[in-house]
């Protein structure tokens, strides 16, 4: 077995398994968190519209912080954006979903995908930098934080040399493309990588929690 029929083989089989498992693992511990019974009342319109209120809320910054939080919020922007793009608009990837999903639709242009590449991965290095040399950022930083990018732009590195045939057989850039998802796959339940699957819910309990606080968010 050479190393590309491994990649997308076992190894895809096994870090599938991992990330489903963990998956699941994760939100039975969210569900079962216990949870105290709140009897104020909810203000600014109830639970439901102050939930869905902060969800909105949430995707831009309080305007008195805007304008030192504008270079992070570009980069979080253009990370999360251009990873959609990536994952969801490249004819492989588009294959490998229908191939368990049976779902499919039309990709997008190649030089599309590039582009959105390159920006990604510049938008990581600039998140990496600005954490190295950012005292408090530095500071606040720990290992899920490092290893959290690193699984992260391991994949967008790899796609884009396997993509121009840059350093090596295409067999061997896929089979290491390949391998650096399963990393990001296996690493995903365990990391801040979660917050993709939390984040809506997160902030519609925050929200629904604030109404009961008094306070509008």
């Amino acid at each position: 077995m050479d190393l590309l029929e491994f990649a997308r083989g076992p190894a895809l089989q096994v870090a599938s398994l991992i990330f489903a498992a963990g998956l699941v693992w994760r939100l039975i511990h969210i569900f079962l968190i216990p949870k105290k019974t709140d009897i104020s009342e909810a203000r600014f319109g109830g639970e439901k519209m102050g939930g869905l209120r902060t969800i909105f809320s949430r995707f831009v910054h309080h305007q008195p912080f805007r304008r030192r939080t504008r270079n992070g919020t570009l980069l979080a922007y253009t990370t999360h954006i251009g990873l959609a793009i990536i994952v969801f608009g490249s004819a492989p990837h588009i294959l490998f979903i229908e191939s368990f999903s049976g779902l499919s639709w039309t990709p997008l242009p190649n030089v599309v995908i590039h582009v959105a590449g390159a920006l990604t991965l510049a938008a990581l290095l600039t998140s990496l930098g600005r954490r190295l040399s950012h005292p408090v950022l530095k500071m606040l930083s720990n290992f899920d934080d490092y290893f959290t990018w690193l699984v992260t732009t391991l994949p967008v590195v790899t796609g884009l040399l396997a993509v121009a045939h840059v350093g090596a057989r295409y067999e061997m850039l896929l089979a290491i493309h390949i391998l650096s998802f399963n990393v990001f796959l296996i690493w995903f339940p365990f990391g801040k990588l979660m917050h993709s699957f939390i984040a809506i819910g997160s902030r519609y309990t925050t929200g629904v929690t604030f109404t009961r606080r008094g306070a509008r968010v």
